[in-house]
């Protein structure tokens, strides 16, 4: 089986490493926090000390990593390390600007996957993930068959572009669903009846997204999200959300949470400022 080099084993990387390790592939994963690779490493999995150490002799390597600043620190110095035949799978949220900048870097002989996922926690830990995969995805499609399934999008870049497509409208659904929750409430419509009926209307996925359990989307990382997609053209509704959740990533507690939790500070920001009146 191919040997995989996993960069990047943050809430999503470390059960996508870990899935990848159960299939019997010979894995060596880095992460810039050195700890987090402690228990992968007790599993079977080989820690590097850099990302080049990490790359020499993979057949396959795979990124899932917080930011294109990110990418590019890493993509600097794992790209003199890659011979002819290395196939990268570009699995962070990145937008394709910085999918077509990893390209440019990579030598000659190396092909590029850009396929980030929709899922969450819950989906990586069970290997139920979509994998949106621009490019040709054909040589990596069995490896990436042990973490979801796998949707072909079109050229390369097209699964970056189509990730921040499908986040922006989960985000913006998500704080469609919080502010009228806060309506409700302002209106005196029993909250629990607002949710059920939410629930069953066409904003029923977003609803469920904005109670989900079990599942982390860092408020912060959402941010980081929007912030990619608002450079593209002019999106208000997205730069309204963008604005709350930076502002809700000002608070380091509410910025490593999930995004329910500050879709629940808009719901209940009305009432707090009613009680304190």
């Amino acid at each position: 089986m191919e040997k995989i080099a996993f960069l990047g084993l943050g809430h999503m990387g470390a059960p996508m490493a870990r899935r990848l390790l159960a299939a019997g592939h010979p894995l060596t994963v880095w992460n810039r926090t050195a700890a987090k690779a402690g228990p992968l490493a007790a599993e079977g999995a080989v820690a590097a000390g850099s990302p080049a150490e990490a790359v020499r002799g993979a057949d396959v390597v795979i990124t899932m990593l917080a930011d294109p600043a990110a990418l590019g620190a890493v993509a600097d110095a794992v790209a003199p390390e890659l011979p002819p035949g290395v196939r990268w799978v570009e699995m962070s949220t990145v937008g394709p600007d910085a999918v077509r900048a990893l390209a440019a870097r990579l030598p000659d002989g190396v092909m590029l996957v850009d396929a980030p996922v929709m899922g969450s926690t819950d989906r990586a830990a069970d290997g139920t993930l979509g994998i949106l995969a621009g490019g040709d995805a054909g040589p990596v499609e069995h490896v990436l068959r042990h973490l979801g399934t796998v949707t072909r999008t079109g050229p390369p870049g097209s699964g970056a572009a189509l990730k921040l497509v499908l986040n922006t409208a989960v985000l913006g659904g998500v704080a469609v669903v919080a502010e009228a929750l806060r309506l409700a409430d302002a209106l005196g419509v029993d909250a629990g009846t607002a949710r059920t009926a939410l629930a069953g209307s066409p904003l029923g996925g977003a609803t469920a997204r904005a109670f989900a359990e079990g599942v982390h989307f860092e408020t912060a990382l959402a941010a980081k999200d929007l912030g990619i997609a608002v450079e593209v053209t002019e999106l208000p509704v997205a730069e309204a959300v963008l604005a709350h959740l930076r502002h809700a990533a000002q608070d380091p507690a509410l910025a490593r949470a999930d995004i329910a939790q500050a879709a629940a500070r808009i719901r209940t920001s009305d009432r707090r400022s009613r009680s304190a009146a």
